[in-house]
């Protein structure tokens, strides 16, 4: 049974607070929905099942527009065509009680009809029965928590041994890290979701926008339900070397130069020291060739995700698996073989994400360069310390808009020493640390304590 409402020609704008605002006064009377049987508990699904057309579309249109490129307008058909569809699987990739606040059987697992398939606006938002009724009155929205535990949300379809992306990354530093913004209110731009959306412009309203306390690092902050211009529904690029525009370069790209204004050290630096762009330069530094300076960038396009979001273990099978969302590179493996969070041997590690960036034949070539760059960046940045601890006092001057050779070859022994930093450009630290150390030695009249060290071509095995 259709639902007739008045609806004015062309114009129709409609507000997310109120019913439609029209701009011209011309009427027409026209189905806006089917009556949902009461089986569906208000779920209205799509108004035009071959069009793939929420009912939702008729106010919201520029919303479906972008929704229409995502891999949720697509779950029903990709699941039938991935060869292993079961009926359990179906209620996360249809409309009906998963991804929001309602109790199942509703929608798709309540009727089997073809309207509440695919992961449509409702799958977020609830049932929008009442909404239609009575724009008005209700406000659909969408909540952006996640939980192992949670009954709503993202994380009631995407958890689970064989999709345990929720479940890896309530383990990792973007569900653990809010602590910082609860001390300090300027973190929160990278360190909790409201202050990130400012940060990056995002306006849209969401159950928990006006909560107390602080929200961690979830699924939303990188993924974006409504666009699905960047690959993974992405709401920035992660194959763009570029710190303003790649997602992860973001918030990873902050004190990557000394700051004259301050004495604090590197302060999440990634981003520009894998792009060849982080670190103290001495006067006379003479930069690693080009085909050098980025080596984990040149010939790696997924940079950072490359190595942070290895997929490891079996796929479509029932086997556990990771999606790489602890974000760890060279994670420990557990008894499965699976990434776990905490500390390992390195002969415990795995090194497969380094295989597959472009730059190394096998994990255990990868490995051969991490050991060898490892003990050259230590010795080099044990050198530097030693010669560190012998500059005067006086040159190290917090906050007089100067940078002096002590304080820039500490910022560089202060970078070596970050997690990574070996890694993420292994030919830029080193020789960033050995024009250190001749630049120390040079302007304090310092010898450096295992010179030998220095004679070595950076980044090449011997």
């Amino acid at each position: 049974m259709g639902s007739l409402r008045s609806a004015r020609l062309l114009t129709s704008v409609c507000l997310l607070t109120a019913a439609c605002v029209d701009t011209k006064d011309v009427f027409v009377q026209r189905d806006l929905y089917t009556e949902p049987v009461t089986a569906a508990e208000g779920f209205l699904g799509y108004s035009d099942v071959e069009g793939k057309a929420p009912v939702c579309r008729g106010c919201h249109g520029g919303k479906y527009e972008e929704w229409a490129n995502t891999k949720h307008a697509n779950a029903w058909n990709a699941l039938q065509d991935g060869g292993q569809a079961q009926e359990s699987c179906e209620a996360c990739h249809a409309v009906d009680g998963k991804g929001n606040a309602t109790d199942d059987p509703a929608g798709w697992v309540a009727t089997r009809d073809a309207r509440y398939e695919d992961v449509q606006c409702e799958s977020c938002h609830g049932p929008g029965l009442e909404h239609v009724t009575n724009p008005n009155a209700t406000r659909p929205l969408a909540s952006i928590l996640v939980g192992v535990d949670l009954d709503n949300g993202c994380g009631e379809c995407h958890r689970g041994a064989q999709y345990p992306y929720v479940d890896e990354w309530a383990q990792s530093r973007h569900a653990t890290t809010t602590n910082f913004a609860q001390q300090d209110a300027s973190c929160t731009q990278c360190h909790e979701t409201r202050g990130i959306f400012a940060a990056w412009g995002v306006d849209a309203p969401y159950v928990e926008q006006d909560q107390e306390g602080v929200i961690p690092i979830v699924c939303a902050v990188c993924h974006d339900p409504h666009d699905g211009t960047n690959e993974h529904d992405l709401r920035y690029p992660i194959d763009v070397p570029n710190v303003a525009t790649n997602l992860c370069m973001k918030c990873h790209h902050l004190r990557s130069v000394p700051d004259p204004s301050s004495s604090r050290g590197p302060h999440s630096p990634q981003g520009p020291l894998l792009l060849g762009e982080a670190g103290w330069r001495p006067p006379d530094f003479m930069s690693p060739t080009q085909q050098f300076i980025m080596p984990h960038g040149s010939a790696n396009p997924g940079l950072c995700a490359t190595c942070h979001m290895e997929r490891i273990g079996a796929t479509g099978d029932g086997a556990s698996r990771s999606t790489g969302h602890l974000f760890t590179a060279i994670p420990c493996l557990d008894g499965q073989g699976l990434p776990t969070t905490g500390d390992c041997d390195q002969a415990q590690r795995s090194f497969q994400a380094c295989a597959g960036s472009g730059c190394h034949f096998s994990a255990s070539t990868a490995q051969t360069f991490y050991n060898y760059n490892r003990q050259v960046v230590d010795s080099l940045a044990a050198d530097l310390n030693a010669l560190l601890a012998q500059a005067p006092a006086s040159e190290f001057r917090a906050g007089d808009g100067l940078i002096t050779t002590a304080e820039g070859a500490r910022f560089n022994a202060q970078l070596a020493d970050m997690a990574g930093s070996v890694v993420h450009n292994p030919l830029l630290m080193q020789a960033l640390l050995t024009a250190s150390i001749k630049q120390m030695e040079l302007d304090y009249g310092l010898q450096a304590g295992s010179a030998g060290v220095l004679d070595h071509i950076p980044g090449v095995l011997p």
